[in-house]
């Protein structure tokens, strides 16, 4: 079978398409290297550089499945740099799934599309009311997804990523914190504060969950699935900035400062994947968090000083 994955010189994107080399899937990176990195590609994957903006982005390229993971992940972005990079771009997608026959697309989504939900943990059916422009496109993205498995036969699988965490991330607290305490490790601002509340998820979990999901997708006969994936416990924004200086060594003054522009809480309930995929999480938020720090500092001092 031949994958192809957007956006699988960043994050979430390279760590799956590392997992579908190990197992012997034929992979096609499409990216335009914004904020993905070259170096992140698996070298067993075809890596086509290309926008998603342009709608003549797939020339030459062909697959059986989609995961589309391209997007900008910087909920701070200017509104009309989501609207390009994160509904733009998964129109696009979507259009070529369905002239190219692709018959799967799984879409990467995010619990932003809830708010600042009232439910918590928060299911799947609970109403979208999202709180930023980030949430506004990926819940355009998934009513798109839906509506081209409605038409035109293009089967979606609409995963809700809560944090997701661990070596090669670039944006998020967690990422903020650690590059914060490295500058200045005796002092560390928090925005909001701090006791928004949040789920974490390593990404190795992220995408046993992705796949089994995938997978389990395949058998069902749904035209469009909506999951989510994230942990069953929460930390507050202050227990992740403890949890960072811990694993550093230092111990800064925390102060609470600027202002989120993100959901104040984000706790999702996972039992639809667990029932449907047999998935849960091994590792606590806690733990999660903890790995993903060492694992990043290791890839710091990899890099002999430079900047992640």
């Amino acid at each position: 079978m031949k994958v192809l994955v957007t956006g699988g010189a960043g994050f979430i994107g390279s760590h799956l398409v590392d997992r579908l080399v190990e197992e012997g899937y034929e992979v096609i990176v499409v990216d335009n290297l914004s904020t993905g990195r070259r170096e992140n590609v698996n070298p067993q994957a075809w890596l086509h550089v290309a926008d998603l903006k342009d709608p003549d982005w797939a020339v030459g390229v062909s697959a059986d499945v989609v995961f589309h993971f391209a997007a900008n992940p910087e909920v701070r972005a200017e509104p009309r740099v989501h609207f390009e990079e994160n509904v733009v771009a998964t129109f696009n997608v979507l259009e070529w799934a369905r002239v190219s026959g692709v018959k799967t697309v799984v879409f990467a989504s995010s619990s932003t599309v809830y708010g600042d939900a009232r439910v918590m943990p928060t299911p799947e059916d609970y109403p979208l009311e999202p709180v930023s422009v980030y949430g506004a496109a990926k819940a355009a993205g998934e009513v798109m997804c839906a509506t081209y498995a409605r038409l035109y036969g293009v089967r979606c699988l609409a995963l809700r990523y809560a944090n997701v965490v661990g070596p090669r991330l670039r944006h998020g607290a967690l990422y903020d914190f650690l590059m914060k305490l490295r500058k200045k490790p005796e002092e560390l601002e928090v925005l909001g504060d701090g006791t928004q509340r949040k789920s974490y998820l390593h990404v190795e979990e992220a995408v046993e969950a992705t796949l089994r999901a995938w997978r389990k997708f395949e058998e069902v006969g749904e035209p469009y699935l909506a999951l989510n994936v994230g942990n069953v416990d929460s930390l507050t924004v202050l227990d992740v900035a403890g949890l960072v200086a811990e694993v550093m060594g230092v111990a800064p003054v925390i102060k609470a400062g600027g202002a989120s522009s993100d959901c104040r809480s984000s706790y999702l309930s996972v039992e639809k994947i667990s029932k449907l995929a047999g998935w849960r999480p091994r590792l606590s938020s806690a733990d999660s968090v903890r790995r993903a720090v060492r694992e990043l500092l290791e890839e710091l001092e990899s890099r002999r000083g430079s900047s992640l």
